[in-house]
């Protein structure tokens, strides 16, 4: 096969990880100046772009949706009138725009530009709380193993009383045959 073919082939079959990953798109220069090590990133609803290539260029306008399975993105103000009446949406692929102002409504996203490591939203206590509270609530190691002890003691009387249960039913049914007969 061809190198095209193969390209193609590739971009069609891709997990929807790796889809997801090529609807990124250039920085503008204003922002990159903002966060010097981000050159792209991936447009999300709410994002301000403005388009550079095609039919629409020179258009700006916030991202209205983000389609993985059309692979682009639906901009305000981008719109096709149908034959029968209404309007239907543009997706462009986000290659052919850049971005001029992110939606930072979300905190990992804000963290993951500034190059800070995206952190969990879990509260932490303080290293000096911790160290109190742990011996607080570990039990000592001797009580576990004296009721480990006490335990298996009982478990074998049962058996053991259940073995002559048996014994005592087996005894009895032979001599009532004989009996009966």
């Amino acid at each position: 096969m061809n190198p095209s073919k193969m390209r193609h082939r590739m971009l069609y079959v891709a997990p929807m990880h790796l889809i997801s990953k090529q609807l990124a798109a250039p920085l503008s220069k204003a922002l990159q100046e903002k966060y010097p090590h981000q050159t792209s990133a991936r447009v999300i609803e709410g994002d301000s772009v403005k388009v550079l290539r095609g039919e629409f260029k020179g258009i700006e306008g916030k991202v209205t949706n983000v389609s993985t399975l059309k692979r682009g993105i639906a901009i305000e103000g981008i719109k096709r009138e149908k034959l029968k009446g209404g309007n239907v949406d543009i997706y462009i692929h986000p290659s052919n725009v850049t971005i001029t102002a992110l939606n930072l409504d979300d905190k990992w996203r804000q963290n993951r530009l500034e190059g800070q490591k995206p952190t969990k939203t879990v509260k932490q206590k303080p290293a000096e709380e911790q160290k109190e509270a742990k011996p607080k609530e570990t039990p000592p190691p001797k009580e576990k193993k004296e009721e480990t002890k006490e335990q298996k003691p009982k478990q074998k009387e049962t058996k053991a009383v259940e073995k002559t249960a048996k014994a005592d039913k087996e005894q009895k049914s032979p001599k009532s045959k004989k009996s009966d007969k």
